[in-house]
């Protein structure tokens, strides 16, 4: 397991950014912010208005950068942060996986995505009842880094017409399966 408290190299990159959010942001409200935003991201990329919906979907995504570097700066790692964060990165990144490969790709892969998902939650929501302090590990978050960058080659590729980038995401979303699939093995979120 990762140890929520200590400082990550990205720590070190974002604490420029840190300095800048005044002290009545709080981590959780980050967290918060992700899920209600979900919704947005998703009726942009639906209507496919990817001159705002690609740029604001990366401002979302990025906010799962700000919220654990500033938990972390600022020592206010919360159990329900340390639950929900992982969740409000599988709801807009699930989301979004499903949303793009069911249009435009591969609606297998995109099903079986979520459903990993859903068990990493549902998973994670029962051994949290049990007592068990449940976050994400080193392979949850290498599955939601190889997650993330296979929707941004997916979502360039429909934004700028660059039909490259599909095979590249295909097989970069495969791979975070595969990390997905240890993480759930693992017991991470």
């Amino acid at each position: 397991m990762r140890d929520p408290e200590k400082l990550y190299p990205h720590d070190y990159l974002m604490k420029p950014i840190i300095k800048l959010i005044p002290d009545a942001f709080r981590p959780n409200h980050f967290t918060i912010a992700r899920m209600v935003m979900t919704p947005v991201v998703l009726l942009l990329l639906f209507f496919e208005q990817y001159d705002i919906g690609v740029p604001f979907f990366i401002f979302v995504a990025f906010t799962d950068a700000i919220d654990g570097s500033l938990a972390r700066w600022r020592q206010q790692i919360t159990d329900w942060g340390t639950f929900y964060d992982p969740v409000a990165d599988k709801l807009l990144i699930g989301s979004v996986i499903l949303l793009i490969l069911l249009q435009h790709v591969n609606p297998i892969l995109g099903y079986m995505i979520v459903l990993i998902e859903c068990l990493m939650i549902i998973g994670g929501w029962y051994k949290r009842r049990q007592g068990h302090k449940v976050q994400a590990n080193i392979w949850g978050k290498i599955k939601m880094i190889l997650q993330f960058a296979g929707i941004m080659m997916l979502l360039m590729a429909l934004w700028f017409g660059l039909d490259l980038f599909i095979p590249i995401s295909y097989g970069t979303l495969i791979l975070g399966l595969i990390f997905a699939i240890v993480a759930l093995l693992t017991y991470s979120l």
